[in-house]
C-alpha cells in the first residue's frame, strides 16, 4: 500500500510541477509554412477565401468525422464567418481583411487559444501559386500543456499547416484540371423579367462579383413578394480582353415585370427572346475561355452570322453558391446570332394553250413594251424589337 501512495504521490508531485513550468511558459506562439500549389494564383485565392472549402483540406476537421461545421450567411470575403464544433472543442473563424488574388487576413478562436492568420499568395514559373500560411497568437493554457507534451507549437501547428496546404494542392489539381466543354448548337432563348445590378467590371472579377451580387438580388426578391423563376445569369455587354474589362448586369429572373423605385441599385429589365449558340462548361470558371474559343470556331465553321450588339449571356446553372467543388460547377454560354431568313419560293407561272389546258412546260415571258404600273408598295412592318432595342434591356 506504501508503494501505491508513493507512486500516486510521485505523479501528482509530477503534474503538478509540469503544471507550474506548463505556466510560466510564454503562451504566444507564431507559425509559418509554405508550398507551391499547382494552380492558378486566382483559382487558389477563390478557393481560400471561401469557408466552405474549409472543411475539405483543414486537416483536424478531415480527422474528425464528428465535426460540425455551421456557416453564416455569408461565406466569402470580408465579414465572411464559420463555426465549427467537434470533439477537440469548438471554434469560429472571420475573414478580416483581403487584398484580391495577394492575401487573406483572418481571426481565429478555438477553446481559448486566439490567432491572427495571414494568407499571402505569390506566382510561381508555370502558371503555379506560392501559398504561405501564418499564424500567430496566444495559447490557452490547456493547449500549452498539449503542444508541451506534443514536442512545441511549431511542431504541432506545423504539421496542421503541412498536411492542409497538401490537401488543398490536391483538392484543386483535380478540381481545376476536370472539366468539360460542349458546344450545344442553335437554340432560341425565350423572354425572361429580371432584376439586375449593372457595372464594369475587371473580367478576372466577374465571378467573385456574383457571389457578392446574387445574394442581394435574391434578398431584394424576396423582400418585395418575388419569385426567382429559373438561375442566375450575367449579360456581357461589352467583352474586352484587351483591357482585361467587361460591361455586366448580374441577373436574377422574376416572375413578372416590375418597376423599381427611383434611386435603387438594383432596376428591373427584361431579356428579350433572342437565337443564340449554346456552349456548356462544366467545370472551373478558368476555363470560359476555352469555351469562347471553341463557340467562336463553331459559328465560323457553320457560317453563323452573330450578332455583334453585346457579347452574350452566360446562365450560372450551378454556382459557388450551390456547389463547393470546382469540377461540378456548370456554366451555359449564349453566344447571340442573327436569325436565318428562309429564300423567298417563287413559282413558275404556265401559259395556256388554245385548248385550255396549261403545257408541262412554263411559258417563257416576253419582255413588255409598255410600262408596267405597280401598286404603292406597302409600309414596311417595323422589325421586331431586340435586346438592343428595349428600353430596360440591357443590351
Amino acid at each position: 500500500m506504501k508503494i501505491l501512495k508513493y507512486l500516486f504521490l510521485f505523479a501528482l508531485l509530477s503534474f503538478v510541477a509540469l503544471t507550474v513550468f506548463v505556466a510560466t511558459q510564454k503562451g504566444d506562439f507564431s507559425v509559418e509554412r509554405s508550398k507551391v500549389i499547382n494552380s492558378p494564383r486566382a483559382t487558389v485565392y477563390n478557393y481560400l477565401n471561401d469557408f466552405r472549402n474549409y472543411e475539405d483540406f483543414e486537416s483536424w476537421s478531415i480527422e474528425d468525422p464528428s465535426i460540425k461545421m455551421t456557416y453564416a450567411n455569408k461565406t466569402s470575403g470580408n465579414g465572411a464567418t464559420f463555426y465549427w464544433d467537434g470533439v477537440d472543442g469548438k471554434g469560429n473563424s472571420i475573414i478580416l481583411k483581403t487584398k484580391d488574388g495577394e492575401s487573406i487576413d483572418q481571426k481565429m478562436q478555438f477553446d481559448g487559444t486566439e490567432a491572427d492568420v495571414n494568407w499571402t499568395l505569390k506566382d510561381t514559373l508555370n502558371g503555379k501559386t506560392k501559398v504561405t500560411w501564418k499564424g500567430k497568437g496566444t495559447m490557452s493554457f490547456l493547449f500549452k500543456i498539449y503542444t508541451a507534451l506534443h514536442g512545441g507549437s511549431d511542431r504541432v501547428i506545423g504539421t496542421i499547416y503541412e498536411k492542409s496546404l497538401a490537401n488543398i494542392d490536391k483538392n484543386l489539381d483535380y478540381e481545376t484540371r476536370t472539366y468539360a466543354v460542349q458546344v450545344d448548337g442553335v437554340v432560341k432563348k425565350t423572354e425572361t423579367p429580371y432584376i439586375k445590378q449593372t457595372f464594369t467590371s475587371e473580367i478576372a472579377k466577374v465571378s467573385k462579383n456574383a457571389r457578392i451580387v446574387i445574394p442581394k438580388l435574391i434578398h431584394f426578391s424576396e423582400t418585395n413578394g418575388l419569385s426567382a423563376m429559373g438561375k442566375p445569369f450575367i449579360i456581357y455587354h461589352t467583352y474586352d480582353t484587351k483591357t482585361g474589362l467587361a460591361k455586366i448586369s448580374i441577373c436574377l429572373p422574376i416572375n413578372k415585370e416590375i418597376s423599381t423605385s427611383s434611386g435603387s441599385d438594383i432596376l428591373a429589365g427584361k431579356l428579350n427572346g433572342f437565337d443564340a449558340v449554346k456552349t456548356t462548361l462544366t467545370g472551373d470558371y478558368s476555363h470560359r475561355n476555352e469555351a469562347i474559343a471553341k463557340t467562336t470556331a463553331y459559328i465560323n465553321n457553320e457560317k453563323i452570322i452573330p450578332d455583334l450588339s453585346w457579347s452574350h449571356l452566360e446562365i450560372l446553372t450551378l454556382s459557388k453558391l450551390d456547389v463547393k467543388a470546382s469540377s461540378k460547377l456548370v456554366t451555359e454560354i449564349y453566344f447571340p446570332i442573327k436569325p436565318k431568313v428562309a429564300p423567298a419560293v417563287t413559282e413558275p407561272v404556265y401559259a395556256q394553250d388554245s385548248t385550255g389546258e396549261a403545257p408541262s412546260q412554263p411559258r417563257t415571258e416576253q419582255p413588255r413594251t409598255e410600262p408596267v404600273k405597280r401598286k404603292p408598295a406597302a409600309p414596311t412592318p417595323a422589325p421586331a424589337q431586340t435586346p438592343a432595342q428595349e428600353e430596360d434591356s440591357e443590351f
